[in-house]
């Protein structure tokens, strides 16, 4: 047995040369260290590579039914006042929501960008006292009288402009969530009262008595679904200037639903857009050039 260790010992696959057939130089010293070196950072740079986590991308045919899409926006609108603007949402299903007030918050914002109020609508928003309430008991009006059917004398009973009034030249800063079916649609931004008129979506400018209407916009967030490891939104921080006196500006959006499996296997449903845009300009008083900034959504059968 020691015979065999012996041997192993004496075995040496790089023979040695005698000491008496070579000498040592600097230069042969300084390329043994650069050759180490190389040799380590080679070995780091492999197992860097072969640690790394590759994302595979497929594609399948998206089967689910029923199920909701939640829009996660912040926008920020330097021109517009709080009390102006509202937001709507509407789809192929015929599903609306007009004047959209939960699960938002509006901030005021002066000329420079600064937060003037922050106020939730539906949430401590100014509240609208009945007829017998604000005059101490007794009905200014017949109590069967209903009000005009226009929108400026609505608007005054409900101090709607004097909030216009006392917030002109102000901005604002809308950011929340829509909740609305997974199907093609839109929701947009947009001045003045919205309602339905002969199964026409209609927006009453007539009490603001204004020409133009400036839509600039800058779109800090906007996100379909939940955030994932490696998700673009293409969106965000997009910034618009509004040159032309009167028009809408509208984004085409194509979004594909995403399945986003982490290597601990927890999936994480989401989604992914592309987008074109689109200025159309439009002169004051026909419905087709509503001022406004408009999404304008269609759902991909495919996921990823």
């Amino acid at each position: 047995m020691d015979g065999l260790f012996g041997k192993l010992r004496q075995l040496d696959v790089y023979p040695k040369i005698n000491e008496d057939f070579y000498s040592r130089t600097l230069s042969g010293g300084i390329i043994t260290i650069i050759s180490s070196i190389v040799m380590f950072l080679l070995f780091v740079s492999e197992l860097r590579l072969y640690l790394h986590l590759v994302t595979e991308t497929k594609l399948v045919v998206d089967t689910s039914r029923g199920e909701r899409l939640r829009i996660n926006f912040d926008i920020t609108f330097p021109a517009l006042a709080c009390s102006i603007v509202s937001l709507d949402a509407m789809d192929i299903s015929g599903e609306e929501h007009l004047d959209v007030k939960h699960d938002i918050i509006k901030r005021r914002i002066d000329s420079h960008g600064n937060v003037i109020e922050v106020r939730q609508d539906g949430i401590g928003a100014p509240k609208i006292e009945k007829p017998l309430q604000r005059h101490g008991g007794r009905l200014e009006q017949n109590e069967t009288y209903c009000g005009s059917c226009y929108g400026a004398e609505v608007c005054k009973r409900e101090g709607f402009l004097q909030r216009i009034k006392d917030e002109d030249g102000e901005g604002c800063n809308i950011y929340g969530f829509l909740d609305v079916n997974r199907v093609a649609g839109n929701f947009h931004f947009a001045p003045g009262k919205s309602f339905e008129q002969s199964n026409v979506h209609v927006h009453d400018l007539q009490a603001f008595q204004k020409e133009s209407f400036n839509i600039s916009h800058k779109i800090n967030k906007l996100a379909f679904g939940d955030y994932f490891p490696g998700v673009i939104n293409p969106l965000d921080s997009v910034q618009w200037l509004q040159q032309a006196p009167y028009g809408m500006y509208q984004y085409f959006i194509k979004v594909v639903p995403s399945i986003y499996n982490d290597i601990n296997g927890q999936a994480i449903q989401s989604n992914q857009f592309s987008v074109t845009e689109h200025f159309r300009a439009g002169e004051v008083g026909r419905i087709q050039a509503l001022p406004g900034v408009f999404f304008s959504f269609m759902i991909f059968l495919q996921s990823r």
